[in-house]
């Protein structure tokens, strides 16, 4: 079972076809033990990887929810 912020944070990276930034969660008020929780229990993979700003690349930390992260969402169990 999942708590009402961990849903949170599931629907967040539900909604972006290719994951969002860490920064971007952060700024969504997410925490990084948060984040490293989802990914520890599989429900979210997080990976290094690279964006454009204008014309630079900046390397960044990807968060995308897993299917066991979408099961988890999908589960109407009420939350902890």
């Amino acid at each position: 079972m999942i708590t009402s912020t961990q849903r949170r944070a599931l629907r967040l990276l539900a909604d972006a076809q290719h994951g969002r930034t860490v920064a971007d969660m952060l700024a969504h008020g997410f925490t990084n033990a948060l984040l490293d929780w989802l990914a520890r229990d599989g429900l979210a993979a997080i990976e290094p990887g690279t964006m454009r700003s204008g014309t630079r690349r900046i390397t960044v930390v990807w968060v995308m929810i897993t299917e066991a992260g979408q099961r988890a969402l999908a589960d109407r169990r009420p939350v902890r």
